[in-house]
């Protein structure tokens, strides 16, 4: 890691349906081997399916998902005097959204459902319900901080 300067983020843009750049942050995750317009597809077409079931704004839904999602607590290992400690930390907010972000992805991607347009959308509404995978893992997360709590002291 170098360490003259931190590196610079990219540019990206808002996208073209909604123009939110969340949006295309959780496009830019779901794409695979540069396909971006079968990302875009999924994602518009779960965003449909959202508003199809809820009769409500789709994207009030995945903004209300990815809250219910990130994380307000993690553990980092911290290693002090030969021993490896679990110290709660505090996330940041663009960790948070990423890491929402990832975890939505990966819950969506772990169901049974037949198309991942189905799979997306069924976890986007589990996930504004407050219930599905997605959920329960920031749940493990916030147990496992709360549960070493002892170990802040050690934050650095």
């Amino acid at each position: 890691m170098s360490r003259r300067h931190s590196a610079e983020k990219r540019e990206i843009n808002p996208d073209p349906k909604f123009g939110d750049l969340i949006v295309t942050k959780f496009m830019n995750a779901i794409m695979l081997h540069g396909k971006k317009s079968v990302a875009e597809s999924i994602v518009y077409g779960a965003f449909d399916v959202v508003q199809g079931k809820s009769k409500g704004d789709p994207l009030a839904v995945f903004h209300s998902a990815l809250d219910n999602v990130a994380p307000h607590v993690e553990v980092r290992s911290r290693r002090v005097g030969g021993a490896t400690y679990q110290v709660p930390v505090d996330v940041r907010p663009e960790r948070r959204q990423a890491l929402a972000i990832r975890w939505v992805i990966a819950a969506a991607r772990k169901r049974n459902e037949t198309t991942m347009v189905d799979r997306l959308s069924g976890e986007l509404m589990d996930a504004a319900n407050n219930r599905g995978s997605a959920v329960k893992k920031r749940e493990d997360t916030h147990k496992m901080a709360d549960a070493n709590r002892a170990f802040s002291h050690y934050r650095w």
